[in-house]
């Protein structure tokens, strides 16, 4: 009466079900998660996210969405709030009424006009190398005649 004609559609021996390359994820305004999230597909955050998120896909922070700590992800769209560091491998679409600060890593990146991006940013999709202790090196100038010119 309750059972299902088609068994066929169930995982056996504990195996998991393939992952729908359609399937979204959504954590809704009002909805607080600490600690680490991992998602295979796309996921939406209009809640808060305080910790880690890494996504083989695409990351969307909504307008009342909110991550403190770090993304790691293939794409994302920011239109909330995101304090931490953030790698996209392809492209970071930071909207206009985004606020963002942190560390930046990125393949490509778009800004609109009005968003709130203070960030430290490294483009080419690399994180940037381990800070050493030495001092930053200085190419000095030449002038028309050879001569250094005084830094400035």
């Amino acid at each position: 009466m309750f059972s299902s004609k088609d068994s066929n559609n169930k995982p056996r021996n504990g195996s998991v079900a393939p992952v729908n390359p359609n399937a979204f994820n959504s954590l809704v305004q009002g909805t607080v998660v600490e600690g680490t999230v991992r998602s295979e597909s796309d996921i939406r955050v209009d809640g808060l996210i305080k910790g880690k998120l890494f996504c083989d896909a695409k990351v969307v922070i909504g307008p009342t969405g909110q991550i403190e700590g770090e993304i790691r992800c293939a794409n994302a769209v920011i239109e909330g709030k995101f304090e931490g560091t953030i790698v996209v491998a392809e492209l970071l679409n930071i909207r206009e009424n985004a606020v963002v600060s942190g560390e930046v890593t990125t393949g490509k990146l778009l800004v609109q006009t009005g968003a709130v991006f203070n960030v430290t940013c490294n483009m080419g999709g690399q994180p940037p190398a381990a800070k050493s202790n030495s001092a930053p090196l200085v190419a000095k100038k030449e002038d028309e005649k050879g001569a250094k010119a005084p830094n400035n």
